[in-house]
């Protein structure tokens, strides 16, 4: 949705970055805005059709294409993905932004669709488990050698073996599970190059990505010690991999320039969003005539203010690509942002069209048909907002705007429960109770609107409220 941003939440776990995600769904905020709140969730269609693009045919290669393998984007510049739940790979847009070509970051989702195959998420936790039972054991005896050599006399040999039993375990039980996390590494690695020339893909940019990060953190490993590492040794990993990726028959295949130039459209939306306009400037000259690089500038430009510029530039790439579902969608972003959601209204349901529904989409054309406050569309926004939420359940931007909508036709009990679901996708915990307890007293007993509600009164919470 032309990147808004969603807040996460964050669960303590046992090890190192056991971490889940609730995906939610908020207008955008500027990076300024959210300093302060934790990485969010970024949300963009064209982002995420493209990540779901480039991952379904190593999904299918690793047997994991009916999993419902879910691609989440975070609001972090460095370069990093990983797996989170057993479900979700989860990429910074910084690892987004620093791929030249689609391979290299095809290369980066391989690796970690190898660790969702692997089921190494799911193993680690019992290593944790395992481990943590040792160290209890090791704690009992290590305290019980502890009081044993006291009773007799604080130098025995009894007591000195006791505080040994106390430290030495924890360092060795430590160095046993990043040994293990090392080899895991080392088995995606392999795993990803598998399942790339499985689907007839270069294995290169998955090379040149982890080269990339050996050059970076070299300096930082030297003179580390290779056993307290969590991966494998920079020098050691990449030349493994290197041995691996030119067995490949497909080690020099190129991307298809078509699937080059997206690539380079996200980009370019990405900086628009993310970066400071005089970056984007800087990175995107007007010098520099190609289709990215007017994508960018036009975004930039209605972001920070020049809505009558931002929608010259923004036509004039729909006259380029008339069929891109995305143009269409950030000029109806730029008009809804600026204050003209009537107009808003034209171009986003084009987008819909284009996009073969897209619900994040859907409801921003939602948003617009709510916030022109002519009734006549109130039973449109309705309907489009009650499709979109059915297809992106956890997005507390749809149940918001359902919620006015519902409230417009007078419709209180749905306008209450809409308004339920949004706070409780927020984590608002106790505004979603209150809000669902009323709503429960305007539904009829045993009704589906008030089972919703009872549901959200005696749900769980999804955050650490």
């Amino acid at each position: 949705m032309s990147l808004r941003i969603a807040l996460h939440k964050r669960l303590s776990g046992g090890f190192a970055a056991l971490v889940a995600f609730a995906v939610a769904l908020a207008p955008f905020e500027s990076a300024s805005a959210q300093q302060g709140k934790g990485p969010p969730i970024l949300r963009d269609t064209e982002t995420e059709v493209l990540l779901r693009e480039y991952t379904r045919p190593i999904l299918r290669a690793a047997g994991l294409e009916k999993q419902n393998i879910q691609m989440v984007i975070i609001n972090d510049a460095s370069i990093n993905a990983f797996v989170a739940d057993g479900r979700r790979i989860v990429v910074n847009y910084g690892a987004i932004m620093q791929s030249e070509n689609p391979n290299q970051l095809i290369g980066v989702l391989a690796h970690e669709t190898g660790h969702l195959a692997g089921g190494h998420l799911a193993k680690l936790r019992q290593q944790l488990a395992t481990a943590q039972t040792q160290m209890i054991i090791a704690t009992i005896l290590g305290a019980g050698a502890l009081a044993v050599g006291a009773r007799g006399g604080g130098n025995s040999g009894l007591a000195n073996a006791g505080a040994a039993a106390l430290s030495g375990p924890g360092e060795v039980i430590r160095r046993s599970l990043l040994s293990y996390q090392r080899q895991q590494e080392e088995n995606a690695d392999r795993a990803g190059v598998k399942f790339l020339s499985a689907t007839g893909q270069s294995p290169k940019g998955m090379y040149d990505t982890f080269k990339r990060f050996t050059n970076e953190s070299l300096f930082a490993a030297r003179g580390s010690d290779p056993y307290l590492q969590s991966h494998p040794m920079p020098a050691d990993r990449v030349e493994a991999l290197e041995g691996l990726a030119r067995q490949s028959p497909y080690w020099d295949k190129k991307d298809d320039p078509a699937l080059q130039l997206r690539h380079d459209m996200v980009r370019a939306k990405i900086s628009a969003f993310m970066e400071r306009p005089d970056t984007v400037a800087r990175r995107y000259p007007l010098s520099e005539n190609s289709l990215p690089a007017r994508y960018a500038r036009a975004i930039s430009t209605y972001l920070h203010g020049d809505l009558r510029s931002a929608l010259s530039q923004i036509d004039a790439l729909i006259q380029a690509q008339p069929n891109n579902p995305y143009f269409y969608e950030v000029r109806g972003q730029a008009l809804l942002e600026g204050g003209r959601p009537a107009e808003a209204i034209a171009p986003l349901r084009k987008a819909v069209q284009l996009s073969n529904n897209g619900p994040l989409i859907e409801m921003l054309l939602g948003q617009a048909l709510v916030a022109s406050e002519n009734k006549a569309y109130t039973d449109e926004a309705i309907s489009i907002l009650r499709a979109a939420v059915a297809r992106e359940s956890e997005a507390p931007l749809g149940y918001s705007q359902l919620a006015m909508a519902y409230g417009r036709k007078g419709d209180y009990a749905e306008a209450d429960l809409a308004s339920a679901q949004a706070a409780f996708l927020r984590g608002d915990n106790k505004t979603a109770r209150e809000l669902a307890s009323r709503a429960k007293t305007r539904f009829a007993v045993g009704s589906p609107g008030w089972v919703k509600a009872d549901d959200i009164v005696t749900a769980k919470p999804l955050s650490g409220q």
